[in-house]
């Protein structure tokens, strides 16, 4: 039975203001626990989740739900020593057994688990390899003609690629030992960046032997907020969710795959259309639109407001609202009128600041992304890919274009001008 190490301690810093993608819930579980049942899934049962400060209660507490495999949690102390530090963190639990690194952000479907089973070989060490289309800001590897890997080279410049293969993060080790030394040696040299990845260029460059193994399938890594929505949508076509106690008023209308949880109620002339999942004990309410959409649990989609393309956290409020390829937070309430803006004028792509830098996102619809406990007023306009910062209050009536930091109180100026109205208001014909 072979060990794998679940690396969840990451801080989420490209992610925000999304909190702990981990704890993202996907058709009522979250994330974390979906890679958990994948691995068990794979016949994999003795894995160890390394995790931070920050959500090792969290994880302590969904270890105690699983059955029929062995689940611990370890603490990851400095979170600055990345990948290197996690995997360190796991070195006595790990031994001098081979073992399996995997992400916990790497989402895959478990042919990726397969093929890494079927391709190990004696003292040889394997990292799954996704060939891509188009940039993407990870690690690339190089290999030799015989499908060793002879470098790997973390976040190239654009145009500077040594391959079109990706590093993603399912790595078989058969020699921690070697591992080990060339960690703590790349921790002792200081350089923060890239540690983990320059402790297995030290092992090819030595003639151990890594192997890339191709994969097809899906894979979506979750960097940035917009790909929450890459997810969910792959998310719609595994949920198998019947709930209990729901109750659909004879107009209501449900097309294509679309999944009620428990408890959950759709109001009179209300439409739901596919793929979409409605979390439990949560409301649509008369004239309400959702569609291609993921509803948390607790939720009142109010009259009137249309979902369209976005994920909803847990106990989100709506009231004659649009809310259109959004990721929006738990507790999050909107006014009445208050709209997200999702289309740029020119169509071009939406460009998406993160930590400073302006991202494309390679889409021309995102909406709003918040973090959790958020209160917009009446008639609240928010621009595309504005993302909104936790434990905020928006005012009524304001155009909000910019980034807004945790912990704000938003208000806008308006004056009002008077003046006497010299139109003259006829009366109206005859009342009906």
């Amino acid at each position: 039975i072979m060990k794998v190490v679940l690396l969840s301690a990451g801080r989420s810093v490209r992610m925000q203001p999304v909190s702990d993608k981990n704890f993202l819930k996907f058709c009522g579980k979250p994330l974390i626990e979906h890679q958990i049942e994948a691995l068990k899934k794979a016949g994999f049962k003795e894995i160890l989740v390394v995790g931070g400060k920050h959500n090792l209660v969290q994880l302590k507490k969904l270890a105690r739900e699983f059955k029929n495999a062995k689940i611990s949690i370890a603490e990851q102390k400095n979170l600055d020593l990345g990948m290197a530090g996690a995997v360190l963190t796991a070195a006595n639990w790990i031994g001098n057994d081979p073992f399996l690194v995997v992400s916990a952000n790497d989402v895959v479907d478990l042919s990726a688990y397969e093929l890494v089973k079927k391709n190990i070989k004696s003292g040889e060490g394997l990292l799954v390899a996704k060939k891509v289309s188009q940039y993407f800001p990870g690690g690339y590897l190089k290999l030799d003609g015989k499908g060793i890997i002879k470098t790997i080279v973390e976040k190239p410049a654009k145009g500077k690629e040594p391959s079109k293969l990706v590093n993603v993060v399912i790595h078989y080790h058969p020699t921690p030992k070697a591992l080990f030394e060339n960690l703590k040696r790349e921790i002792k040299n200081g350089d923060a960046n890239d540690m983990y990845e320059r402790a297995l260029q030290s092992l090819f460059d030595v003639g151990i032997v890594y192997r890339a193994v191709p994969f097809s399938g899906f894979w979506q890594p979750i960097k940035y907020p917009w790909h929450v929505l890459d997810l969910m949508n792959w998310f719609f076509d595994k949920c198998n969710c019947r709930g209990k106690n729901v109750v659909l008023a004879p107009s209501a209308k449900i097309e294509g795959a679309v999944f009620l949880d428990d408890g959950v109620r759709v109001m009179d002339n209300a439409v739901i259309v596919g793929p979409a999942y409605i979390g439990k004990n949560s409301v649509i309410a008369t004239n309400a639109l959702v569609r291609s959409s993921h509803v948390g649990e607790n939720c009142v989609i109010g009259f009137g407001s249309e979902i369209a393309r976005s994920y909803i956290g847990d106990n989100v409020w709506t009231h004659a609202n649009y809310i259109g390829d959004s990721i929006i937070g738990n507790n999050v309430s909107f006014g009445s009128g208050a709209v997200t803006g999702n289309l740029r004028l020119d169509e071009k792509n939406i460009l998406v600041n993160v930590n400073g830098d302006k991202i494309d996102s390679g889409r021309n619809k995102i909406g709003l992304i918040t973090g959790d406990n958020i209160r917009a007023g009446i008639n609240a306009s928010f621009m595309p890919g504005v993302k909104l910062g936790s434990n905020s209050f928006i005012g009524a009536g304001i155009v909000v274009g910019q980034d807004i930091p945790g912990g704000s109180y938003v208000t806008g100026k308006w004056e009002l001008k008077i003046k006497p109205n010299s139109e003259r208001i006829d009366p109206r014909g005859k009342s009906l």
